[in-house]
This record gives structure tokens, sequence and C-alpha cells, in this order.
């Protein structure tokens, strides 16, 4: 069962700004219309994942895969019996086969950090390049920012909470918005083997949780009638937690307990259990906070775009990386964030971080001040020597992986979407035809991919993964390096893009390979059951899912710039945005790996992409694309 405690639902949007149309009033009105995801036949599953690993292996290779995937559907084969499982999982389901089996194998039960590893951060705002105060206190320009971001995530929680956040649509169709319950008041509880999600809808929550020189402060925002503050109170309360913070660190030293957030989930586990009799007002303040807020103090490195993104995801201080929403603001206001990724995927998040921003920017006629509203009031925690020992072995695991971490903007301004459809062309399959030539010129070889597919189409859906790794992006990977003459080449690329988005529409449909075979592989029961599972069992398997190459587009990208870790050891992680004008992305690498390079990557990269403009340009100029 899904792992969840403590969550409330009653009975059954600000205009967005998202690549969705949102044409309907309510909320939550089209929930019962959305169709249940399909459990694919196993036999088209088997096809897909077999033709997904021609660009990856030898001949021999995928010959004793065909035979082992053969085996595993064919009579007397453990498919056909986990997939009739996975069909009667499908019917005691109340709402999707795959959203229990998902969040817990995907999130739950990963025992590392959040931080990092599942957790993703972004630039949001206006991001320009600007030096950071030298200051050990908040600045006035940094509380003025956060309350006007506080203010309008406030007025978001409300329109959901009331149902009045439109619906969204996407060509015609709507799309589930269950997500959107679980982005104020969300936070992961760590428990020994699997973590929970605690949450609440309608978010009734009254307060927020300030982060400040790595102490939290509990800040309420709503007096107990319910009636939110005004900004001009939302900004006096976060004077008021900073001063205090900065006044019980005058007198003492205290424990900086948000670090466990950041370390191995099962010792955050065994500190929460130990920190519980003792804390337990404290960890109820914050884990029922509607969001967190970090004032960070002392980030006079963070000069570009490029260290403000570096810091969103590589700082571990004075955060608590559990919660859904972590809005971080730094001294010169600039500001972004960095999400717990179980309960929420990012572009949810995106749709109201959007929301707000484009309320940040306008003029804003302030409320009146709600009376009698509660002090704002630092936690002091009471940890004993076990618990220190557990926050220093976090903050030495966090130390350690984000000194590991490298991560690089690159923008291309020649030309964007618009410039791309022109040719014909869906703007993601051009990129991922890019990003496959590119890793082809610098490793010489295929590497498998994951990007993300949304199946927001269906109730309660997550994602799937698109294999954008196919035979044709590889043949034409080789004619690109090869310097073939233009016309294969523009046949070879044509076909790549086909192929990218015919297995992109499969996947938002319902009929991707990885999110069926992970169902069946949650159907085995005994680890002799698991040595039957040939298809899991043939190394091909985990070569096709350990994925070198970690994408997702996140258009647009003109405030919300995102980024996250490669998922492999020595692989890449490249979150892109394809705006009309120009083309986004950032990479990331591991630095210990031995053989991969962000910097080589970008520029490479944006070679590429020059490469094929000035191809397409040409093709189109001359009439040579087919139609």
């Amino acid at each position: 069962m899904l792992s969840i405690v403590r969550f409330k639902v009653a009975s059954p949007n600000i205009k967005a700004v998202s690549r969705y149309s949102t044409e309907c009033a309510s909320t939550f009105a089209n929930q019962d219309k959305l169709p249940r995801l399909p459990v694919p036949r196993l036999e088209a599953t088997a096809a897909r994942y077999l033709k997904s690993l021609q660009p990856l292996l030898s001949s021999q290779e995928l010959a004793q895969a065909e035979k082992a995937v053969s085996q595993f559907i064919g009579p007397g084969g453990l498919g056909p019996v986990l997939q009739q499982r996975l069909l009667q999982a499908d019917r005691e389901a109340a709402n999707s086969w795959l959203e229990d089996i998902w969040l817990n194998k995907a999130y739950l039960e990963y025992r590392e950090s959040n931080f990092i590893n599942s957790n993703w951060a972004a630039i949001v705002g206006t991001f320009t390049e600007s030096k950071e105060p030298v200051s050990q206190q908040a600045t006035p320009v940094q509380m003025e920012k956060a309350a006007r971001m506080i203010t309008h995530l406030l007025e978001c929680n409300e329109t959901i909470n009331k149902q009045q956040m439109p619906a969204d649509m996407q060509r015609g169709e709507p799309l589930c918005m269950n997500q959107f319950k679980w982005q104020f008041g969300t936070t992961r509880v760590p428990r020994m083997q699997r973590d929970e999600i605690r949450g609440q809808w309608p978010c009734s929550a009254k307060h927020i949780v300030v982060m400040y020189r790595q102490q939290a402060a509990v800040v309420p925002v709503y007096n107990e009638e319910g009636r939110r503050a005004s900004l001009v109170q939302i900004a006096a309360q976060l004077s008021q937690a900073t001063r205090s913070i900065d006044r019980m660190l005058q007198r003492q030293q205290m424990p900086s307990v948000g670090l466990l957030t950041a370390g191995n989930r099962d010792n955050w586990a065994r500190a929460h259990k130990l920190l519980e009799p003792g804390n337990a007002e404290a960890l109820e303040q914050v884990e029922s906070a509607l969001f967190v807020v970090c004032l960070d103090t002392e980030t006079q490195g963070t000069t570009t775009a490029n260290d403000g993104i570096d810091h969103m995801l590589r700082a571990y201080e004075n955060r608590w990386f559990d919660k859904a929403i972590q809005l971080i603001v730094l001294g010169s206001g600039r500001m972004g964030v960095n999400c717990e990724h179980a309960p929420v995927d990012a572009l949810t998040t995106g749709r109201i971080l959007m929301e707000a921003l484009s309320k940040e920017a306008a003029l804003y006629k302030d409320t009146a001040p709600c009376a009698d509203l509660p002090p704002a009031e630092p936690i002091a925690w009471n940890i004993d020597g076990q618990v220190q020992h557990l926050i220093e072995a976090a903050q030495k695991q966090a130390h350690a992986l984000a000194a590991d971490l490298k991560v690089l903007l690159g923008d291309s301004r020649q030309y964007g979407a618009q410039w791309i459809k022109k040719l014909g062309v869906s703007p993601d399959a051009f990129f991922q035809v890019a990003l496959q030539a590119t890793y082809f010129q610098m490793h010489g070889r295929a590497p498998a991919t994951y990007e993300t597919a949304s199946l927001r189409r269906f109730r309660h859906g997550r994602t799937e993964t698109i294999r954008s790794c196919s035979q044709d992006s590889l043949q034409f990977s080789r004619a690109l390096a090869d310097n073939m003459p233009l016309a294969q080449q523009l046949r070879l690329f044509q076909q790549a893009v086909a192929s990218h988005v015919e297995y992109s529409r499969a996947a938002a449909s319902g009929e991707g390979v990885d999110r069926h075979l992970l169902g069946l592989l949650a159907q085995i029961r005994s680890p002799e059951e698991a040595q039957q599972a040939l298809l899991f069992q043939d190394p091909s398997y985990a070569r096709s899912t350990s994925f070198t190459l970690s994408t997702s587009n996140v258009t647009p990208g003109d405030i919300f710039r995102g980024s996250f870790a490669p998922v492999v050891r020595d692989g890449y992680g490249v979150n892109y945005a394809l705006d009309k004008g120009d083309l986004k992305f950032t990479v990331s690498e591991w630095m210990s790996a031995s053989g991969t390079s962000a910097a080589e990557f970008r520029e490479c990269l944006l070679s590429t992409l020059t490469r094929l403009h000035d191809a397409g340009q040409y093709a189109m100029d001359h009439q040579l694309l087919s139609q």
C-alpha cells in the first residue's frame, strides 16, 4: 500500500503560465472523466523493449536478450503469470496500478539522500548577473522579495483549496490535477526501509517554516481565524524570525538539525526516532508547514546564473530537503527552489511557481493586516550525542556529494523552437536527436537515454520513460560524425526524429516500456521467481535502465531554469527548455567519474546545434527536405 500518513481529502485555478491551456473553471472537475492508465499487452512491451536494445547491444548480446525475452513471455515463462497479477492489481487499485509502485520504488524505498540524488532545483525569476552582499545577516531586499513570493504562494494554495485553479487541458484533452493536492503542507517523513508522505488537502496549515543560518523558525502567516497576514505583516514576521535566530545564536551554538535531511534516509530515520520524544512539537511544526523559505546568507560567490543554479542544487546547509517546496532567497533578492520529488513532478510545481512569479513582478495592492497574528518563533531543538553524531555524518555525506557534482548552463541563442518548427520537426525530437549525436561524438557509442513523458492524461498519472536512443538516432549520429553527404544526413535525421516522435506518443499513451516492466517486476514474490524472470536476469535489462543520459524538457525556460544530477556515475543530467527564440539547457556530471566532462558536453552540444541549424537552413533554402 501507498506509504501515506494523515492525508485528508474533502469532497470533490490562477491563469496558467504553462505549456497547457486551461479552459475548465474547477480544478478537479475532470478527474472522474479521466481514463485509467492501461496495462500494456505483454507481447507489445516485449517487442518495443527489444527494439530499444538494438543500438545498445552487440549482435551476440541482442540475440541473447531476444532469447531471454522469448522465454520470459512464452508458454511456461514467468511473464504471463506476472502479467495476470498486474492485471489483478489494476482491478484492485482505486485510481492507477502504477501509482503506489512508482512512488515506493522510485522514491520512498530509495535509501540514499534526497539531496542531489532525488530533489530537483531551479533558478526562478530574473537571475541577472549581480554581486551578492557580504553579510551574515538577512538583508531588507531579501526579506521584501521573500515576503512577496510567500504572499503569492499562499494565494496559490488558497486557489487550489477552493478548487478555483483552472484544470489543465492539452490538445482538448483534460489532464489529471491530483498532484496539486500534494504541493502545500506536504513532507517526506523518514522511516526505516521506506519513507512516508505526509500531506493534507485542503491544506489548512497556518504557518510556514523559515530556514536562516541553519536554524528553523515557525512563522505564522494566518491568524487563528484563518485570515491571511498582509504583505507588510509577513515581511515583519520574517524580520522577527531572523532577529530571534540571531539572538539565539549569540547566546549559544545550536545544532543544525536540517542537515539530517541531506543524509542517508535510514540514518535520518534513526535520528528522527531519537528526536521524537523531546521534539515532537518541533517536528510537527516543520512537517505540517505549508512550505519552507530559506533565507541564505554568506553567498557572495553567487554572481552569475550558473553560480545560481549551482547554489540551488548543491548547497546543503540551511535546508529542509524533505519539503515539497523550498523557496530559496539570496541576499540580493534573487531566487531559486529545491523541491522534494516524491509526491509531485517538476512541471506541476513549475506551474505554481510561474504563476506566483507573474504576480510578484506586477504591482500589488496589499490587504489589510489581520488581527492577533501569532509571533514568529525559532525552534530550539533538544538533541543528545547520538543525534549530534548523525548530524555530523549527514554533513560529511552531503559535503562529499556536493563536492563531486558539477553543473553548467548552456544557451544557444542562434535559433529556437520557432525556427525548428519551420523544418516540419518536433522541437523536442530535434533536441533529443542532437543529444544523441553529441554523446556519440564524444564517446563513440549510443547512450541508454531517459526522457520524461507525462502521463497526466490518465487518472493519477505521473511519468513514463521515453527511450530516446534508437537505431535510427545511432545511424544519424554516425552519419554526422563521419560527415556523410548532406542528403544522406537529412534522410537519416528525419528517420531519427520520426522514431523519437513515435516512441514519445506511445509513452504518453501508456504504452511505454519501463513502467510496465517495473509493474511486472513488482509482482515477483520470491527469490526463486526472481531467478525465473529471465528478462530481468539478462544483463541487457540493467544496461538499458542505467540511463547514461537522463533528460527532461521543462519548456518554457525564461523564468524557470532547472537542474538535476546524473542518475548513473558515468552519465550526464540534461535539463532543457526550447523557447521560441532560443534553446537553454543545463548539464551535470559527477567529477569523480572517468571519461565524462560537462564542459566538453556543453561545447559539443552547442556545436551540434549549430551544425544542425546550418544543415537545416541550407536544406530549407534549397528545398531538400522531404515532407
